[in-house]
């Protein structure tokens, strides 16, 4: 078991594949896009699976597949299907935006893949288009029908948005009624790729967020949240779903956080505020071996920030306003 410097535990790895996505959403990224990392510059497949493989070895249980949007990188299912082998890996899991996802499905269930994170920040057409500047809605919803088809357990996620999709809120809660969906609902973060200082008070932390629901419904019930969770979670008698809100910018759960990134540049990050703490892919290619390279993790994870706001304030100021894209959402 993998413990770091502040006695947490550390078994759950989330992978970007690749910093490209086919959505523009503005909170993520600029319109025009971003200056995409070049073949050279990521990760191979090879490098990330020797990475995992060590990683696995030395605790890590969890592993889900980011973004970027995974699905955009030629030969992901090779890809997931090799690391779906890996002996001592308990869970394989994706996050994706469901606009190519939809063909993949069926295979995603036969390699073991049982739970799918779905980005979906509205349930109104014409909304989507404006937060995404992609009018891809019905393919995402049909995204969302193939996995609940395949008995695919699936988590909405959607970014709560001042003036931009509060009013989806409670439509989104209401899915719950009748499809056996987790819907977590995230606090906006500063990380949209435009290297602008930007107001970072939020109108809709998860206090209001929760305020807005129960509103909505006063007999919302609190379940108990699982072991190292990153959302309050609640469950509305009568509906066959849940309800999760996840304070990403009030940072609320640092004090159990068991988890570690990798960009797709292979850069090590012990926390998503930070800037990156080791290169990974540098070290293969300086052509350290095994032994070396768990050496620099483990002084990597001995030396982890106490929690977000620390990382933050020990950032450089252009690493803060990166888009989530080239992060690893």
């Amino acid at each position: 078991m993998l413990i770091d410097n502040h006695g947490r535990p550390i078994n759950y790895l989330r992978l970007a594949v690749t910093d490209r996505c086919n959505l523009r959403c503005f909170y993520c990224m600029p319109e025009d896009g971003l200056n995409w990392l070049s073949r050279k510059e990521l990760m191979s497949y090879e490098e990330i699976l020797r990475a995992c493989t060590l990683l696995v070895n030395m605790g890590i249980k969890k592993i889900r597949i980011t973004g970027g949007e995974p699905f955009v990188r030629k030969d992901i299912m090779k890809f997931l299907t090799a690391l779906s082998k890996l002996e001592g890996l308990d869970e394989l899991s994706i996050t994706t935006n469901g606009v190519l996802t939809a063909p993949y499905v069926k295979q995603l269930k036969q390699i073991g893949v049982r739970s799918v994170n779905l980005s979906l920040d509205t349930l109104d057409a014409g909304r989507f288009f404006a937060i995404t500047r992609r009018d891809e809605f019905g393919v995402v919803m049909h995204t969302l029908d193939e996995l609940l088809k395949h008995d695919i357990a699936v988590k909405i996620n959607a970014v709560v948005m001042d003036g931009k999709n509060t009013q989806d809120i409670i439509p989104l809660v209401q899915l719950t009624k009748d499809m056996p969906v987790s819907v977590r609902f995230i606090e906006e973060m500063p990380f949209n790729g435009d290297g602008q200082i930007h107001e970072t008070r939020l109108s809709w932390d998860h206090v209001s967020i929760l305020n807005e629901i129960e509103n909505a419904y006063p007999q919302i019930q609190k379940l108990t949240d699982p072991e190292y969770s990153t959302s309050y979670n609640y469950h509305i008698p009568g509906h066959k779903g849940s309800v999760g809100i996840i304070a990403a910018y009030s940072r609320t759960f640092c004090g159990t956080c068991n988890r570690i990134r990798i960009t797709p540049q292979g850069t090590l990050k012990n926390c998503l505020y930070d800037d990156g703490v080791l290169n990974i892919k540098e070290l293969m290619r300086l052509g350290k071996n095994d032994d070396t390279i768990k050496d620099y993790l483990l002084t990597a994870f001995n030396n982890r920030v106490k929690d977000g706001w620390v990382a933050e304030k020990l950032v450089q100021h252009t690493g803060m306003h990166e888009s989530m894209a080239a992060i690893g959402g």
